[in-house]
Order: structure tokens, then C-alpha cells, then sequence
């Protein structure tokens, strides 16, 4: 069955079809399923951002395709949570990783470094053939490392230490990382849905 993913990112779409595998699910972008909407996230949580994104594409695909669309972040505890739901528009839209790690730690520069505690979370919204949805949560915690490491991850992970594994999860291999991710973490939720269901 196919299960069409809500971004155009396909690290984050071949991350995704790694956790299906053996589900019967096969994870396709909305570009390979012929869809490109401009969508506008205006939600106030990740899980309203990821229900806006999954019900657009949803709209367009007339097929009886599952759609999926998730929303993730990183919620630094020392800045309140942010920058959150704004993680990717940090510093701009157009801002590199290197600079939004800058100005992050900028901000935490009075923030000694064991108290530079954070999460990464995401909310995946589906939305079945029949236009019905549900919506779950992950959640992975870890601490901020200035100097980033590693190479096999994307985003914020290169500066995202999990302590008990002595690694950023850029450093992690993928079945590492997929195995405590947020998105992992949340995948596995869907999948666990969708199974009850199909």
C-alpha cells in the first residue's frame, strides 16, 4: 500500500521507508506521487502543523492513498522550548544548519553545559482513505553539544548528544538512530495504528 509522505525532504522520506520495511507500506514523497501544494503552516503545535500538511496533500491525491505528514522540532528547556514548531525557519528561511547552531549557541551562552538539556519531537498526522485521521507523538531527549559530530544524520542532529549512548545521533547508524529517534519513536506508533487497522 502506499503511503504518501508530505515533504519533499527525502532524507526524512527514505528514514520513514526504512522504519516500513516488512510493513507493507511503501513511503513515496509527494513529488513521486505527482503533488507539489505550497503549504502554509500556520499551526500553533507540531501536531496541527503535520494534520495541515497531511490534509493538503490528502485533498489532492482522489486515490485512496493514505497520506502522512509529520512536523518535528527541537525544544531547548533553557529558551522556554524554542525554537520548536520554528525549528526549521530558525534564523530565516533560508538560514544554513551551521548558523542556527551559531545562534543557538549564542543564546545559551550563560547556560552552563550540563543544563543545556533538550528534546526532539515529532506528531505524524494520517489521514486514511476515507478522509478520517489520527495523529501520535515521539519524543527523544538529549543534551546540546557546541561542537557538532558526526555525519550520518540531518537537521540538528549533529549537535544532539544522547548521553547514554556517548553520541551525537548524527554519530548514531540509522537502525541506531531509528531505534530511540523521535520520529522513530513516533513512526512506530503509526505503524502499530495503521497494522490494527489494514
Amino acid at each position: 500500500m502506499r503511503l504518501i509522505i508530505a515533504t519533499s525532504n527525502e532524507d526524512k522520506v527514505r528514514e520513514i521507508d526504512e522504519i516500513l520495511d516488512g510493513t507493507g507500506f511503501k513511503a513515496l514523497s509527494m513529488k513521486e506521487a505527482g503533488f507539489c501544494p505550497e503549504i502554509i503552516e500556520d499551526g500553533k503545535t507540531f501536531e496541527e502543523n503535520a494534520l495541515i500538511k497531511a490534509r493538503a496533500v490528502h485533498a489532492l491525491t482522489g486515490s485512496g492513498d493514505f497520506v502522512m505528514a509529520d512536523d518535528s522540532g527541537l525544544c531547548i528547556d533553557a529558551l522556554d522550548g524554542a525554537p520548536g514548531i520554528y525549528s526549521a525557519r530558525f534564523c530565516g528561511e533560508d538560514s544554513t544548519y551551521p548558523e542556527k547552531f551559531a545562534k543557538i549557541f549564542s543564546m545559551l551562552k550563560d547556560v552552563p553545559e550540563d543544563k543545556r538539556t533538550a528534546r526532539f519531537v515529532c506528531a505524524i498526522a494520517v489521514v486514511r482513505p476515507d478522509g478520517s485521521d489520527f495523529t501520535v507523538r515521539g519524543e527523544c531527549g538529549g543534551v546540546l553539544h557546541e561542537k557538532p559530530a558526526g555525519e550520518n544524520g540531518f537537521g540538528y542532529d549533529p549537535i544532539f548528544y544522547v548521553p547514554e549512548f556517548g553520541m551525537t545521533t548524527a554519530q548514531m547508524p540509522p537502525e541506531q538512530k531509528n531505534s530511540i529517534s523521535h520520529r522513530g519513536r513516533a513512526l512506530r506508533k503509526m505503524v502499530e495504528q495503521l497494522l490494527k487497522e489494514v
